[in-house]
């Protein structure tokens, strides 16, 4: 007589397959978070720490490191109206930055367009890319240093050779790397999308943008970044109001604390930028590191 063997539990219902309870899954993302916040937290109060012993230990005078109660005073001071004085050289801090970051979305602004422009036909013409692929790579290569006393020449001194010198620095990187992601667009999906009867422009405007907006945006994110780099020299003539020449100008009494204030200031407001510019392209690429 034959025993028949007695029916086994499914794979998913053996306890071998049970998913373990995890309870300590909140409190592995409360730390994760928690730490998330202190880390930077810790490195800036450490920052803080190491500025105020090497200040206090006399090697070098406040007027080359100044302590940072002394930046705070001088963060106050520009930022309020002291002794009748309206902030610096009559105008706040906020004003300040508030005019170079004005000055900053109108020039990267044309630079990032201009770029994205080049980029696309660059990329999806072959002979266009082979006649400004050089001169961009030259220009790339230039300090903003280089031609500004040019920009001067030509345009004068007021806002157009500051508003230009960051529109030229904000355009090689958008290009370039629009360029490359155009180019690296697969072939197939460019192929298919011709066999399914899309025009040139349909497959630019369906196919090579979609795919190539994540590399353009880090392209955006690198000339903001690299108009930033350029505000100071930008505002080198008359830059003031403006927190490029408010540094400038400090530098030139050896204010040390008003351009500490100016360059923290700066560092910060690129910092807010960034990570607008980071949010904002999570939003439109959601995709990206995902698939």
């Amino acid at each position: 007589m034959s025993v028949s063997p007695s029916p086994s539990k499914p794979d998913h219902l053996t306890p071998s397959a049970e998913v373990p309870p995890q309870p300590n899954a909140p409190v592995r993302d409360l730390w994760a978070r928690a730490r998330h916040v202190a880390l930077p937290l810790g490195s800036l109060l450490l920052f803080l720490v190491v500025w105020q012993l090497l200040a206090a230990s006399g090697t070098w005078s406040e007027t080359l490191v100044p302590p940072p109660a002394r930046v705070w005073d001088a963060f106050l001071t520009v930022s309020t109206t002291h002794d009748g004085v309206r902030g610096y050289n009559g105008t706040y801090l906020v004003e300040h930055l508030g005019i170079s970051v004005r000055r900053i979305a109108i020039g990267a602004g044309v630079g990032i367009a201009l770029g994205v422009l080049f980029g696309l036909l660059m990329g999806t013409v072959g002979w266009v890319r082979s006649l400004f692929e050089p001169w961009i790579t030259f220009l790339r290569t230039l300090p903003p240093l280089a031609y500004f006393s040019l920009l001067i020449i030509w345009l004068g001194i007021n806002e157009e050779p500051k508003v230009t010198l960051l529109a030229v620095a904000a355009f090689p990187p958008v290009a370039v790397s629009t360029t490359t992601a155009v180019a690296a667009v697969p072939k197939h999906l460019v192929e298919a999308a011709r066999a399914l009867g899309a025009s040139r422009w349909d497959v630019v405007r369906d196919v090579v943008v979609p795919s190539a907006l994540p590399e353009t945006l880090t392209g955006v994110r690198l000339a903001v970044g690299v108009a930033y780099s350029s505000l100071v020299a930008a505002e080198l003539v008359n830059g003031l109001p403006g927190i490029g020449g408010m540094v400038k100008d400090a530098a030139n009494y050896n204010n040390t604390p008003v351009v500490l204030v100016g360059i923290i200031a700066i560092g910060i407001s690129g910092l807010i930028i960034d990570g607008l510019l980071l949010r904002l392209e999570r939003a439109v690429v959601p995709w990206r590191g995902r698939a």
